[in-house]
């Protein structure tokens, strides 16, 4: 691996060197595991204080700390180490091996495109008229259907499957085994089911149940993904029944994370591990889903909206909520139901002592 300097890797982040700034680092390490050649991840005093423990002579470390006093030789002070360390880690990230070409074993149907400098991995089998931009690396035994479009500088991991005429944009990373544009799961029986019974009547029908099959509705779209879009191993994307399902620039999908058919997603979302979108619900940008989120179908989310882990949505969304619990409410309605819920024994004991008190037993006042 490439070695930086620590002034090199100082003047990348906009931020200030100190000490020996011609100290070469090659990779990056926690304090504890540091060795002489790495740059330790120290961003906070906690972290600092497990320096002693390992061999590291430069250290990444917050606005408020001495390097002097951690006994470094040079130091990075950054006022945001996280952002500081996104430009680290992406400066020593070497990413998968892939040879420059086409690996030999690759199947490439007649009139698909290949860009300049694009790289194709072993097993690829890329579809007619699908289009694959400048630059784009693809990663072994990875499936592109016939007319999907894969944009410029596009990253694509082992086992990826894209659907027919699936849009990725510029700069998208798809991680292991994900899944762009599958059916959706659309189905219908020939007269109300059980389902839509229960919808409109809240359980309150007691009418008898008529058996029927359920009888498919095909998926006519595809998807849309924008620019700098990531997406997590496991993932899966439907493709929209009619329409394209949609996922805006800059969103980054979790692992396992589902969004179902003609599903609308705005630009910037964060969908945490194991999130569940129905189909049809639009999101709008910069939404937060924390994991284990799910959405149920046909809602609206506006901009700028966080929830807490295992968040269940069941009713539209305005912009700026900040949302927990299932039923999805305000976050500080939440935590006052949670706090009031644990004084439940409490208060069960106290009118148990009260009754007691008052009734005598089994006598009345």
């Amino acid at each position: 691996m490439a070695g930086h300097s620590i002034e090199a890797i100082a003047a990348a982040l906009g931020a200030q060197a100190f000490g020996a700034g011609d100290i070469v680092v090659t990779g990056l390490a926690e304090p504890a595991c540091a060795g002489p050649n790495d740059l330790a991840m120290a961003m906070r005093p906690a972290y600092a204080a497990d320096l002693a423990k390992g061999r590291a002579r430069a250290a990444l470390i917050g606005a408020d700390m001495d390097w002097r006093a951690l006994g470094l030789e040079a130091a990075i002070v950054a006022p945001r180490p996280r952002l500081a360390m996104a430009v680290v880690t992406q400066a020593l990230d070497q990413g998968p091996e892939i040879a420059p070409g086409i690996h030999h074993s690759a199947v490439i149907a007649p009139g698909a495109r290949i860009g300049e400098g694009a790289a194709i991995g072993p097993f690829v089998v890329i579809g007619s008229s699908a289009v694959i931009g400048a630059r784009a690396r693809i990663v072994s035994h990875v499936t592109i259907a016939e007319g999907a479009q894969i944009g410029d500088d596009a990253l694509i991991y082992s086992g990826a499957r894209i659907g027919a005429r699936v849009r990725i944009g510029a700069r998208a990373i798809l991680q292991p085994n994900c899944v762009i544009g599958a059916d959706g799961f659309s189905f219908v029986t020939p007269a109300p089911s059980q389902v839509e019974k229960i919808r409109a009547s809240l359980g309150q029908d007691d009418g008898a149940v008529t058996p029927q099959d359920w009888r498919r509705i095909h998926s006519l779209g595809s998807v849309q993904i924008g620019d700098d879009v990531e997406i997590g191993a496991n993932a899966t994307i439907d493709r929209g029944t009619i329409a394209d399902t949609v996922i805006g620039d800059g969103t980054k999908l979790d692992n396992m994370v589902h969004v179902g058919h003609n599903v609308r997603v705005g630009r910037d979302c964060l969908l945490c591990g194991q999130v569940g979108i129905a189909g049809s619900v639009k999101i709008g940008d910069r939404v937060v889903l924390g994991g284990q989120t799910g959405v149920a179908d046909n809602l609206e989310i506006g901009s700028d909206v966080v929830t807490g882990a295992s968040t269940i949505i069941l009713s539209t969304v305005p912009s700026g909520r900040a949302l927990l619990g299932y039923p999805a409410v305000r976050m500080e309605t939440q935590v006052a139901m949670y706090k009031n819920l644990r004084r439940l024994p409490r208060l069960a004991q106290a009118v148990a002592e009260m009754k007691k008190a008052v009734f005598k037993g089994d006598k009345t006042p």
